[in-house]
């Protein structure tokens, strides 16, 4: 019986091709504190995008796995369960549910680009708790710490990388689509 979900090998390379983005704009980085600037959350939204929201998540899991096996992918080039289990720890999991969010709202409502500026502030915001969250527990402050650490230097950078992506992106999906790369 032949399975009719075949796994097309465009897509597997397109989902290749995102996580390999993310493994190069991950580990560039400013540090900044605890919590450094990255690139990491455009990369998300530039591959829900390209890739939809479920094969976008995808992307950013096997990202993540590269990290977590030790491949320094993740900012200031580096890797492994420490990273994860650290003080940014809940970021790298709270971008999990960001390609989440983003890339339902983006999907959903393709035509409405007000949508995908909502989609990624409240992928941001969920990223931004689950985050803030952990690096309270793991530098043993309050959550009010811990977000003057964690987000509020981040919110203009990442109001602008959300710019970036509601600009680049359609545009990108657009000519996917002419290219019968993306359905």
């Amino acid at each position: 019986m032949k399975n009719k979900k075949n796994i097309n090998p465009r897509h597997l390379a397109l989902i290749g091709i995102m996580a390999a983005i993310t493994c190069i704009l991950g580990p560039l980085s400013l540090p900044i504190g605890v919590v450094p600037i990255t690139f990491t959350n455009l990369a998300i939204y530039l591959a829900i995008y390209v890739l939809g929201w479920k094969k976008g998540t995808i992307s950013y899991l096997i990202y993540l796995l590269i990290g977590f096996v030790g491949v320094p992918v993740f900012s200031g080039f580096s890797g492994g369960v420490g990273k994860l289990v650290g003080p940014t720890g809940g970021y790298l999991i709270g971008f999990i549910f960001m390609a989440l969010i983003s890339g339902i709202f983006i999907d959903k409502f393709f035509d409405k680009i007000y949508m995908h500026y909502i989609g990624m502030i409240l992928g941001t915001i969920v990223t931004y708790m689950i985050g803030t969250a952990w690096l309270a527990s793991q530098i043993d402050k309050s959550f009010g710490a811990a977000l003057a650490i964690g987000v509020s230097p981040f919110i203009l950078g990442d109001s602008i990388k959300i710019v970036i992506a509601s600009l680049i992106g359609p545009i990108l999906r657009k000519q996917l689509i002419k290219a019968r790369l993306y359905k």
